[in-house]
Parts: structure tokens; C-alpha cells; sequence
């Protein structure tokens, strides 16, 4: 989908997002991960800026980080995040030198109304596995995980399993966490876990959003 396809009015996006979901794959990693990415957008005026940081994984080594600007032509919609800040993200993660095999978003995945969250939509668009790890829930009910870094606990909706509610460090409010496509929640769980330092965000996320944010203080 490329820039002059990229809806621009509530009404397309529906469509393409009814289109989309259909091609949404839940299903076990077919490898072990090499290359995790974390992706995240700052806004300035009418401008969005998108950051991809690349990771070597499992040793949370940063290799690499890539931009990628465009303007912001789509409405502030809560459930479609993805249709305004998708475009950059992923011309940003195509601007790496090296592809991820794995890439983190600050969202959902199919922890969704429509099962259809910025880190699926973008997921199926880049064809690459993709996990949501937001810090808020969208939709689903769970009870509290036990207080220790580890600690998780199924988020439900209608009878279902769409994510986990995770705790990645003591005591600390927990990470929603769902598979976006190509991946299954285990795996989903794992990486995350494992992209985990002293933080409560993992470092491939937080490394863009704080790359983001610097310049988005600069105006760009």
C-alpha cells in the first residue's frame, strides 16, 4: 500500500482494515529471532516523524536506528492509529539496513474492536511478526497478575484469549501484550520478556521513543 493508496477519509480505512484482518496469521515463530525492532511516532504540527531501532537479540544490542517523516493526514480516531501513523513507520522500518525478524509496537495487536491494532495492520502491510505491547487495555477483561516480574494473566474478550497482562518488573503497573500476526501469544510473551532490562518498556521500544521525542523537541 503505498502512499497515494493510503486511506484518507474514517470510510476508507474501514474497508481496508475489514480487508486486512482477514489476513491475519496467529501461529508459532518459525525461527528464533536475530533482529528485534522497536518502532514509535512523534507529531509536531502537521508533521509526523517515525523511528525504527533495531536490536541484535537476544544480547539487547542497538545496531541501528532509521526515520522516516510524513505529513499527518489522517484523523485522530481512537480503534486507527495505524492508518496515521503507519505510513512513516513503515518507511522507516524499510530504511533499515537490516530487516527485523521480529518488531515491537507501542499498541495492540489483536487485542482490538476489530482484532486489527496498529502492531497487526502494520504486521500483515511489512509481512513481518509483529507484537502490540501497549501500556493501556483496549478492550478485554483480566485479573491483576501477581506482583513479581514474570507474573502474567490472560486478557479475555467474548470467551477469548487476545493477549496476556504482563508484569515486567516488581510491582510495577503491567504491559498489555498481544500478537499482532505471525506470531502466537507465547512467543509474544517470550520476546518481550526478554527485551526487558531495568525498565518497564522493553529497550527496542524504548530507545525509538526516546529518539522519537528528541526530535520531536528539535521541530524536526
Amino acid at each position: 500500500m503505498g502512499m497515494s493508496k493510503w486511506p484518507r477519509s474514517l470510510s476508507e480505512a474501514r474497508k481496508v482494515q475489514d480487508r486486512l484482518r482477514k489476513k491475519v496469521r496467529i501461529e508459532k515463530l518459525k525461527k528464533e529471532p536475530e533482529f528485534v525492532a522497536g518502532v514509535d511516532a512523534a507529531f509536531s504540527g502537521q508533521k509526523i516523524l517515525a523511528v525504527a531501532s533495531l536490536f541484535k537479540f537476544p544480547e539487547l544490542v542497538p545496531l541501528e536506528d532509521a526515520f522516516a517523516e510524513a505529513e499527518d493526514s489522517f484523523p485522530y480516531v481512537p480503534g486507527f492509529l495505524s492508518f496515521r501513523e503507519g505510513l512513516p513507520i513503515i518507511q522507516a522500518v524499510r530504511r533499515l539496513k537490516t530487516m527485523p525478524d521480529v518488531i515491537l509496537f507501542d499498541g495492540q495487536g489483536i487485542a482490538h474492536p476489530k482484532g486489527m491494532g496498529i502492531a497487526s495492520h502494520l504486521g500483515v502491510l511489512l509481512n513481518i511478526p509483529s507484537i502490540g505491547c501497549a501500556k493501556s487495555r483496549l478492550i478485554g477483561e483480566y485479573k491483576e497478575p501477581g506482583a513479581g516480574k514474570g507474573c502474567w494473566s490472560p486478557l479475555i474478550h467474548k470467551g477469548k484469549i487476545i493477549g496476556a497482562v504482563l508484569r515486567t518488573r516488581d510491582r510495577i503497573k503491567p504491559l498489555f501484550i498481544s500478537p499482532g500476526h505471525r506470531i502466537d501469544l507465547e512467543d509474544s510473551l517470550g520476546i518481550v520478556f526478554s527485551s526487558t532490562r531495568r525498565f518497564r518498556i522493553p529497550e527496542p521500544l524504548r530507545r525509538a521513543h526516546a529518539l522519537s521525542k528528541k526530535k520531536e523537541k528539535s521541530a524536526f
